[in-house]
């Protein structure tokens, strides 16, 4: 049956690679490559899982690792051949732009300079991982796209979180299991990542909870993961519910249903709190301070709850969170201090792949891991934390300033989307390496590069300018 899987979705890949690189290459649609890392990304590790079960080949397993680098890349390319005049290409450099680029080039001279005790091709893999989606970004910075084409990436943003959903009530209701059990996962992560099988349900320990209930993953890598995809589902979701006519509103609310619904199959806390961060920063976007309200109520509600009715196991639990005595919170603490006692002694950094859960970094080097800003500032020192902090802030801030003042309501769409989401990870952000999960890291990088395009064309070049887009307001 696996096998069978597998058949598919290299033959679904393979379709999807053939139709990208013919609207890449020739007809110059390098912007499509978009698409493909929407349909692809999510299922990414699975395909790798069942490739290896299908096959037992890592030269197979290599080929489908490096299909989303072979798509970025390409589209590069294109880009820059189907620039006409590249001295007539007009620079205007953001904020965004310059932290981007720095980081980049900080993370070049790491890349070169001898800091680190990690190898050269672990710290060149590693550096992969940073510049793609720097390329992405800057991809976004210079896409033009028109109504339709942005209603694609959406309904392929839908499908996926619906999809995602289904997956998840026949894992619970039907297999009782974990997809991961049944798609060569654990053989996976042995072979090609040396990790060894662990935990009651033989994946690894981020699959249960303390209670050794299982926590899903869909079809995505692990669940935590699927808990920071959702995010992308649930926003995209809203943003069509609040900005279409009555009578499509009840597909947007399904959407939105699915992606609650997968987060907590998921059961993550961070992603929980990720939410509820989210619909308070929407809250204050939309200037809805009723919703500001309810949310107050609500939790003072649930304090009330855990505080006089709740059961003796959650109310610990709860407490146990709060205070960090909870073995996994505590765990996080642990990884924060070690993290920042290796900032304070070298704040220049100790070199790449020595931080994080990146597969090129080794356990026996690892220096924390557990906070996406901090893996920053352990690698590439204070400087390189601070450019990732400053361009989180400023994409976030950009995106927002779009989606208020584009005439275009596609383009909106896509600025609250990207902003929204950005602000609503940066709690996952503390407790989890959030850019190794590619399909929400790098779409809403590219969603972001997208936002500080139209932001350039708004306040400083034509209206006309951008004359693909079809003007609809708000």
């Amino acid at each position: 049956m696996s096998t069978w899987i597998w058949v598919v979705f290299a033959l679904a890949t393979g379709i999807g690679l053939f139709w990208t690189l013919h609207q890449l290459i020739a007809k110059g649609n390098w912007s499509y490559f978009i698409y493909f890392l929407a349909a692809y990304l999510p299922f990414y590790i699975t395909g790798l899982s069942l490739t290896y079960l299908s096959t037992e080949s890592v030269a197979a397993v290599t080929v489908f690792q490096s299909i989303k680098e072979l798509v970025v890349g390409s589209a590069v390319l294109v880009a820059l051949v189907y620039q006409k005049n590249p001295l007539d290409y007009r620079v205007r450099l953001q904020p965004t732009d310059w932290c981007m680029g720095g980081l980049l080039l900080l993370g070049t001279l790491y890349l070169l300079i001898p800091l680190g005790d990690a190898t050269f091709l672990n710290k060149a893999l590693y550096f992969k991982g940073m510049i793609i989606p720097g390329l992405i970004y800057f991809l976004g910075r210079n896409t033009q796209f028109n109504r339709e084409e942005i209603r694609s990436l959406f309904v392929l943003i839908f499908g996926i979180t619906i999809s995602a959903f289904l997956l998840n009530l026949v894992e619970e209701f039907v297999l009782n299991a974990h997809l991961q059990q049944f798609t060569g996962y654990p053989r996976y992560n042995q072979i090609i990542n040396g990790l060894e099988p662990s935990g009651n349900f033989g994946l690894t320990w981020t699959f249960e909870t303390q209670a050794v209930t299982k926590r899903l993953a869909s079809f995505f890598s692990d669940p935590l993961e699927l808990a920071s995809s959702v995010l992308l589902g649930f926003t995209a979701g809203l943003i069509w519910f609040l900005t279409s006519k009555k009578d499509y509103r009840w597909f947007y609310l399904l959407v939105m249903v699915c992606s609650v619904g997968s987060l907590v199959f998921s059961a993550s806390r961070a992603a929980f709190g990720a939410f509820f961060l989210l619909l308070f920063f929407v809250a204050l976007v939309f200037r809805l301070y009723k919703v500001l309200g309810i949310g107050l109520a609500l939790l003072l509600t649930f304090t009330v709850y855990i505080l006089f009715f709740a059961s003796e196991e959650l109310y610990y639990f709860v407490l146990d969170t709060l205070t960090f005595e909870n073995s996994s919170s505590a765990g996080h603490v642990l990884e924060w201090v070690t993290a920042l006692e290796s900032m304070i002694a070298e704040p220049l950094g100790i070199g790449l792949a020595m931080s994080g859960n990146a597969s090129s970094v080794s356990d026996a080097l690892r220096v924390g891991g557990e906070n996406q800003f901090l893996i920053y500032g352990v690698q590439l020192g204070w400087l390189g934390m601070l450019l990732y902090v400053l361009l989180l802030g400023f994409g976030i801030y950009y995106c927002i300033a779009v989606f208020y003042t584009s005439p275009y309501k596609s383009v909106a769409r896509i600025a609250f989307v990207g902003g929204v989401v950005k602000f609503g990870l940066l709690l996952p952000l503390f407790t989890a390496n959030v850019e190794i999960y590619t399909y929400v890291s790098w779409i809403t990088w590219w969603m972001v590069g997208y936002s500080v395009r139209q932001y350039s064309i708004l306040h400083f070049e034509s209206p006309s300018h951008d004359s693909t887009q079809e003007m609809s307001t708000l």
